[in-house]
């Protein structure tokens, strides 16, 4: 039993080498199949990804059921998974290759034609991530983009934005004001002009 806890049933190197393979397939696979798969699951996609893990389980361990080959598994997939990360951070260019770019699907309160069709996304879904980020409509968005990594950004008409601290200072001085004004009229005497 001890045995084939701690004894890895294939080479190491080997081991390493498949979950590198499985590892850049999925991520061209992921990039093929577009910026939505990547953050808006659904339950469709999630019975897809808890499939694809068993699909793809004997790729990276092999004929290898081993606890010490499980962690070298594991191991490399974080490893791997750390330096493409770090590298997309660092060069743009990389980035843009493996992530894409942003995909705008609303502008000055229009749906951009073809744009939700290109990226399989629903009117509804786009409705509910512009109520999330306190829009009624699309009519209420400036620009709505879909970011690389599956991220909805919305930028509200400026007349449809929440009211920064700015502005409830702004009101907060001239209700002083009126509230000063009120008090000498009510004292009889007459406002400044």
């Amino acid at each position: 039993m001890w045995h084939d806890l701690v004894v890895v049933q294939i080479p190491i190197v080997e081991k390493v080498v498949r979950t590198v393979a499985v590892y850049a397939l999925l991520l061209v696979l992921f990039r093929i199949a577009g910026k939505r798969g990547l953050a808006q699951l659904n339950t469709f996609d999630m019975v897809v990804v808890f499939l694809l893990s068993n699909v793809v389980q004997n790729a990276v361990i092999g004929n290898d059921n081993s606890l010490v080959g499980g962690a070298i598994g594991a191991a490399t997939l974080i490893a791997v998974n750390s330096g493409v990360t770090r590298w997309l951070a660092r060069d743009p260019r990389a980035a843009r290759v493996l992530e894409g770019t942003p995909t705008t699907v609303v502008r000055n309160g229009t749906l951009v034609p073809g744009a939700l069709h290109s990226l399989a996304l629903r009117p509804s879904e786009l409705e509910h991530a512009i109520r999330i980020q306190n829009g009624d409509t699309v009519s209420d968005v400036a620009r709505a983009r879909l970011e690389p990594d599956g991220q909805l950004l919305v930028t509200l008409k400026a007349g449809e934005q929440s009211a920064t601290r700015d502005d409830v200072e702004d009101l907060r001085r001239r209700l002083e004001t009126i509230e000063r004004l009120l008090t000498e009229i009510a004292d009889g005497r007459r406002p400044p002009r």
